[in-house]
């Protein structure tokens, strides 16, 4: 493995503009940082000579290394990683911690998440399971009531009963020791510092804190830290964080020991099991018990593998349902042109959008029947081209499939046009997580996503230490999506929730063509497939790729949809179809990518959204080519 030196697209703007305004800006940083943050002076003044303050900018191409994440100061964090010699692996833990000071409602310490790693001297691409768990006292029923009907989300979310044992530190501490260069310790430094100075507030971050202003107040330990005086932050103030400085420096003095047998472990099983109100409020406990933290482990596991136009795609394997249903969506693409004799490249935009709807519906249908956390999920066969093949029959290209699509029959034995599921309901899942790329100089690539499930996770900040523990048990299914199904995703001791998390990374002969990732919970997964496909056939440059208008279709009667594609001539094709069109919510966006590409002789092209989350934050260390 390398270790060491040693061993809503941009009105108006095409890419090469873009790239042109990234160069011309290079050197006089923008006033706005992550999200809009204002760049810490503190960071400037420790910034290593080789350097310097970047601008927040949606597309930059340099040499030296890249980070693209959707907040400009945790992408500094990264090249400023790079540019003192570290390695992608030490990159994506620097720039993940400071995500979680900058984007607290997205990631942080009180989370879990996935990450996608090319080592460049191995040539090989593996993966850490940072997923929480669920206590060992977890049972299929425990999110039903005594007469069988399941609890509702809004009683369970805001609760200890959400909390499950955090897998982010671990897994830090994992990619650190497995493929990193630089201590720990030191990755967590500028974090550390972050949270002590402070950033300067942005719309999304004022909004966010807003949404959950009611939540918040129910925990005084929350209100105390993200409400200030009572309200949710101004835009333009500087907002600080010294409770979560106290935490990273615990961190940084006894290591990730500390949040699984040691003082934070204490404040986390505390405070899940009975977490301090309001008066007046009461919320359900948990039941974490310091023996679950204990045992907790960040697994280190093979990718789910697949190819796709003589690309070979990694994703994260199970419990991650990402890596499964993005090769299943790439592999119906192929099996819809096989079937139809006609090429993706070469449809209009709004049969794209229908055959990107059905490959992704039906991959949904697979993916809630057959992946969990359980021993035997079919990954062989729900990933193979004989598969898709079969669940491409009912496919066509001038009406949509009835939805729910029924799941298929991945056991190898024909490919048979039968169908013989069931079609399923969608079950829930939150809309928040964060996602962030990094490159180095040597080869190494890594594709991170991490979360606390739904924006501000469970609401329970753990006093003392200024982060908020997820509410990641809440995408169990709280009862079996269908009587008589074997569901493969309901709570067990020590189980793991599935994810939709798919960070990505594309080899081309061997070598990293394009790492990729989004956040954005069951979204992910399209928003991950309709960049791919944009980038790879539709002719798309990467940042248009990522800004096209996107569409979410996971099985349901609606499907998401971005109000340029709904509002819009693609939208009247598509309820021509037959597609029932939705509005994502509030805001009315669908995910937040960010991806990195080698451009060659030693360049490499990052990118990030242009409008989404107020425009994402791409790095090289040394702009220009």
């Amino acid at each position: 493995m390398t270790r060491s030196p040693m061993s809503h697209r941009l009105v108006g703007l095409s890419v090469l503009a873009l790239s042109a305004l990234t160069l011309s800006v290079v050197a006089a940083p923008t006033a706005l940082g992550a999200s809009g943050h204002a760049p810490s002076h503190a960071d400037d003044r420790s910034r290593p000579p080789s350097s310097r303050s970047l601008p927040k900018v949606p597309v930059m191409t340099g040499s030296g290394g890249a980070v693209a994440s959707v907040d400009r100061d945790a992408s500094q964090v990264g090249i400023d990683v790079l540019a003192r010699g570290g390695n992608a692996a030490d990159a994506a833990v620097a720039t993940a911690a400071a995500l979680g000071v900058t984007e607290p409602y997205s990631a942080g310490i009180g989370g879990g998440g996935f990450l996608v790693y090319y080592d460049a001297e191995a040539r090989k691409v593996t993966t850490i399971d940072g997923r929480e768990t669920a206590p060992r006292t977890f049972t299929p029923t425990t999110f039903t009531n005594a007469d069988g009907t399941p609890m509702t989300f809004s009683t369970v979310v805001s609760s200890g009963l959400s909390v499950g044992v955090p897998g982010t530190p671990a897994l830090w501490d994992n990619a650190a020791r497995t493929f990193g260069t630089m201590r720990l310790s030191d990755l967590l430094k500028p974090a550390e510092r972050l949270a002590a100075d402070g950033f300067v507030v942005d719309q999304t971050f004022r909004d966010q804190t807003a949404q959950n202003a009611a939540r918040f107040a129910m925990f005084p330990a929350t209100a105390g830290v993200f409400l200030p005086g009572g309200q949710p932050p101004a835009v333009g103030s500087r907002f600080r964080n010294p409770d979560l400085a106290r935490a990273y420096a615990e961190l940084r003095a006894k290591g990730v020991d500390s949040v699984y047998s040691g003082q934070l472990a204490s404040a986390i099983v505390a405070e899940s099991r009975a977490p301090h109100t309001a008066p007046g409020v009461s919320v359900l406990g948990g039941q974490l018990t310091a023996a679950d933290l204990t045992a907790y482990r960040a697994l280190l596991k093979a990718p789910i593998h697949s190819d796709y136009r003589g690309y070979d795609v990694y994703g994260m394997p199970v419990p991650s349902s990402g890596g499964i249903a993005v090769a299943e969506i790439l592999n119906l693409v192929e099996a819809y042109e096989a079937r139809t004799g006609t090429l993706v490249k070469d449809l209009d935009n709004a049969n794209y959008l229908h055959w990107f709807s059905e490959a992704s519906a039906t991959a949904f249908a697979d993916r809630n029947r057959y992946v969990g956390d359980v021993p035997g999920v079919p990954v062989k066969e729900l990933t193979s081209d004989r598969f898709a093949a079969a669940r491409a029959c009912p496919f066509s290209p001038a009406a949509t499939q009835a939805r729910p699509i029924p799941f298929g029959t991945p056991d190898g034995s024909s490919v048979s046009c039968a169908v013989t599921g069931q079609g399923q309901p969608e079950p829930y899942e939150g809309q928040s997580t964060t996602h962030l790329v990094t490159a180095d100089k040597w080869g190494n690539v890594a594709s991170y996503t991490l979360t606390i499930e739904q924006t501000g996770g469970s609401g329970i900040t753990v006093p003392g230490y200024g982060f908020l523990l997820n509410n990641e048990l809440t995408d169990f299914n709280f009862r079996p999506l269908t009587t008589g199904v074997p569901d493969p995703n309901l709570p067990g001791p020590g189980k793991r929730p599935r994810s939709s998390m798919s960070p990505t990374i594309l080899l081309k002969d061997g070598r990293p063509a394009l790492a990729v990732g989004s956040p954005g919970g069951a979204t992910i997964i399209t928003s991950v497939s309709q960049t791919v496909l944009g980038f790879l056939d539709r002719g798309l440059p990467l940042v248009d790729a990522i800004a096209a208008p996107r569409l979410s279709s996971r099985n349901s009667v609606g499907e998401s949809a971005e109000p340029a594609i709904s509002g819009g001539p693609d939208g009247a094709a598509l309820r021509a179809l037959g597609h029932t069109l939705v509005s994502p919510g509030t805001p009315p966006e669908i995910g937040a990518v960010t991806a990195i590409r080698p451009v060659g002789r030693g360049l490499f092209e990052a990118a990030a959204e242009t409008v989404r989350r107020g425009g994402g934050s791409a790095m090289v260390v040394r702009p220009g080519r």
